[in-house]
């Protein structure tokens, strides 16, 4: 052997481990991905086995502090039990209300929906159509009241956050006078239980109607559009969660999913109000469409009318069993109890 063919055959001889070491790697990532659907975890004192079967991509994620607000859209967010998070502003921690404490949404104010919601250096600030942009601090002043408010019937209480953002929206609504409060977390939630039944008693809520996530497929959206004269949008249901790559209301099937390293749990489908009639980009209550198309084909089951009574389906809400992170891209995928 030549000295030059000794010097190859020695470069190849070391270079061979990194080779092989680096198609293990890509085997074994490879591997990865067809099998890692297999998984552990502890539950109820005994290990319990469990595969993942991928059933959609997050598409989009949206979070709305003020309750009936327009929503931000964000490329992630932090799921804690009781909802989205995004920087400082959590999901329906803010709530417009009567003086007595009544909650005002967008089914009795529907320009609401037409005011835009940020965080700037540790305040929440609100811009809508001729008002100047108003800030209202996370944190508010001890000294400001904590009021008792009414929500569906329920008691929760929340921190007046001052006159000038309560003027603010009594202004640009021509309407009033109301009120803006915010949720801390030193109140008490409102138990989702004692608003629909089949909530387990851990599951809790600040201000949205009554469980942490809602998640919508984007093919549901299409479905629905096929029906309409006129098209709406997501915005019209305010998820939290829009899924793509799955077929339309899919997303009523599924129970536990996992989305980045956070799992849920479905609960109930959402059964749909007049809300869904204001227009988000003009503020007009339509009170027909796409309500009126919704229910001629999206009623529950008659053995379910004791929950959804005459309300129409779309969207499903998830109450949080393990908190973490969602990114826009994650898969979604649906957990199969072996």
């Amino acid at each position: 052997m030549s000295g030059a063919q000794g010097a190859l055959g020695l470069s190849l001889q070391a270079a061979r481990p990194r080779w092989l070491w680096g198609a293990a790697a890509g085997l074994l990532l490879a591997l990865g991905a067809v099998l890692g659907a297999w998984r552990w975890r502890r539950g109820a004192g005994r290990r319990r086995r469990f595969r993942l079967q991928r059933v959609g991509t997050v598409l989009k994620l949206y979070v709305y502090p003020v309750k009936s607000f327009r929503g931000l859209t964000v490329p992630q967010a932090r799921v804690t039990l009781m909802g989205l998070q995004s920087g400082e502003l959590r999901d329906r921690f803010w709530l417009v209300t009567k003086e007595d404490g009544h909650m005002v949404t967008a089914r009795q104010e529907p320009r609401l929906v037409l005011i835009s919601v940020g965080s700037e250096d540790g305040c929440l600030t609100l811009e809508a159509p001729e008002m100047k942009k108003v800030c209202v601090p996370v944190k508010l002043p001890r000294k400001n009241p904590v009021l008792n408010c009414r929500i569906f019937g329920l008691d929760i209480q929340g921190r007046d956050c001052g006159d000038e953002v309560a003027q603010w929206i009594s202004t640009f609504l021509n309407s009033g006078p109301y009120r803006l409060v915010h949720f801390e977390p030193s109140m008490v939630p409102r138990k989702s239980k004692d608003i629909i039944n089949l909530f387990r008693t851990t599951d809790e809520v600040a201000y949205p109607d009554c469980s942490p996530a809602l998640i919508i497929s984007e093919a549901s959206m299409e479905d629905l559009n096929t029906r309409l004269e006129k098209k709406v949008k997501v915005e019209n249901f305010r998820p939290n969660i829009l899924v793509a790559d799955c077929g339309a209301f899919e997303e009523d099937t599924w129970e536990d999913i996992l989305i980045g390293d956070v799992e849920l749990k479905g609960t109930v489908c959402c059964a749909r109000c007049i809300l869904t009639t204001v227009n988000p980009d003009t503020g007009v209550l339509d009170r027909k469409e796409p309500l009126e198309t919704l229910k001629s084909y999206r009623l529950c089951d008659p053995s379910e009318r004791h929950i959804y009574k005459s309300s129409p389906l779309f969207g499903k809400y998830f109450a949080v069993d393990k908190t973490g992170t969602i990114r826009v891209g994650d898969p979604v995928y649906k957990i199969i109890q072996e």
